[in-house]
């Protein structure tokens, strides 16, 4: 058909005049050469949603660019996360023009040959994204290499088309960036009180004032070797909930596991939620034999769940009841500390946690060491009023992503139908049931 391009990705690639290659490797770049401004560099911790995710970029000196500058980025390349979650990338969009493909990232030009706003949306295909899954290497981490992105499978139609398509869908991304956007916005307000609040200690006084800044008494506590506000205690994260883990049903027996069954989280389901604060179910459910197999517990939704080992310091809330797997150490919230106080508070302590990780083959923290972690408590009035400051922005924050789920549930069910003709594009890009369907 002259209409259908079909080959293998490599291929078409560089009869396009595109190409593929890796990133940097650590040895071309080093951790004392990132600095607090200049060209930004895109990590797979960077990729959201297919898109550059600013928060937590780190950047390069526009001297080590220039030195390295076949790993800057072009308007409509696509970067691939090498390692870890390998069905992770973004498109760059004429505004990060001139960025930098960072460690652990691979580079895809697409070439003539393709639209790169559909390339990505093909790539992120449930059988494109299972085919790399499946191909990539590696025993304790998948790993993606060139020769595996050059061989992925192409059949699809030809630019025209496939311009015709992205315009459609890029229409469904545009509003998932744009919530993803108020989201950041609403999670930097909450942030911000709680740091002010709690950090500074600049909650407000009976006069409404800044407590500390306004000259309120602060008193040195010996176990915590600093000085709180007067009227504080000290503590540990054991104060904030019960800490609790989970467990894995056996996987021989198929039995356990079920995409219907009950929510049960893994890390994995969190490194492909990043950014998102709230979560309802992993890739995989659990029945009811998995459940009773493997002593699960399910825990109630507010519950905050924190990953514990490879990698450490993943956080979600938990929107439903759910269960996880042995790579969590999760709260469930005492009465007193509410869930918005306990995401923050464990937040704020995860530099502390992490210290006292351990491990040969990956580190891992145990709920016996997250227990010691000190804290200042404050009283349970000032945390119920922080909690009702922040309760409507974290409510807003779930609803757009959910919003956002069902969005990319429609993107997702709408590209198969427009690439096999089900649904066509009019010229006004308005989708249509193809009338002889």
């Amino acid at each position: 058909m002259n209409n259908i391009l079909s080959d293998n990705l490599g291929n078409l690639v560089k009869a396009g005049g595109g190409k593929i290659h890796t990133g940097p490797f650590g040895s071309q770049l080093h951790a004392a050469d990132y600095v607090q401004e200049g060209i930004p560099c895109i990590m797979p911790a960077n990729m959201k949603s297919n898109r550059v995710d600013l928060s937590d970029i780190a950047y390069i000196t526009e001297g080590d660019a220039n030195r390295l500058s076949k790993y800057i980025v072009k308007k409509d390349d696509i970067v691939y996360s090498r390692r870890g979650d390998v069905t992770l990338k973004a498109l760059i969009r004429e505004k990060e023009d001139g960025y930098f493909c960072g460690t652990g990232c691979l580079l895809l030009r697409p070439g003539d040959k393709f639209d790169s706003r559909f390339l990505t949306h093909y790539l992120s295909t449930p059988t494109i994204q299972n085919w790399i899954v499946r191909q990539a290497v590696g025993a304790t981490m998948p790993n993606l290499n060139t020769g595996i992105l050059a061989s992925i499978p192409f059949n699809g139609p030809k630019k025209e088309e496939q311009e015709k398509i992205a315009d459609v869908l890029s229409v469904i991304e545009d509003k998932i960036e744009l919530n993803n956007r108020i989201n950041s916005e609403l999670e930097a307000m909450a942030k911000l009180l709680y740091d002010y609040w709690f950090v500074q200690f600049d909650f407000p006084n009976t006069n409404g004032k800044p407590y500390k800044a306004s000259g309120g008494k602060m008193v040195y506590n010996d176990t915590l070797k600093r000085e709180v506000p007067d009227g504080w205690s000290d503590g540990t994260l054991d104060n904030l909930g019960q800490i609790v883990g989970g467990s894995t049903p056996s996987t021989t027996d198929k039995n356990n596991f079920s995409e219907q069954g009950s929510a049960w989280i893994t890390p994995n389901d969190l490194s492909g939620n990043i950014g998102n604060k709230f979560i309802s179910k992993g890739a995989m459910g659990v029945t009811a034999e998995g459940i009773k197999s493997a002593s699960l517990k399910k825990y109630p939704a507010g519950t905050v769940l924190l990953s514990s080992r490879a990698p450490i310091g993943y956080m979600a809330i938990a929107r439903n009841a759910l269960t996880t797997n042995q790579g969590f150490k999760s709260f469930i919230p005492s009465k007193g500390y509410p869930t918005e106080f306990v995401y923050f508070t464990v937040k704020n302590s995860l530099k502390a946690i992490i210290q006292y990780a351990s491990g040969s083959t990956f580190k891992e923290v145990s709920g016996t060491v997250i227990k010691t972690v000190k804290l200042a408590l404050p009283p349970n009035e000032l945390v119920e009023e922080f909690r009702a400051k922040v309760e409507d922005l974290f409510k807003r924050q779930d609803t757009l992503e959910q919003e956002n789920e069902q969005l990319i549930a429609l993107r997702d069910w709408l590209l198969p139908m427009l690439m096999n003709g089900q649904v066509t594009v009019k010229p006004s890009t308005e989708p249509q049931e193809d009338q002889h369907g």
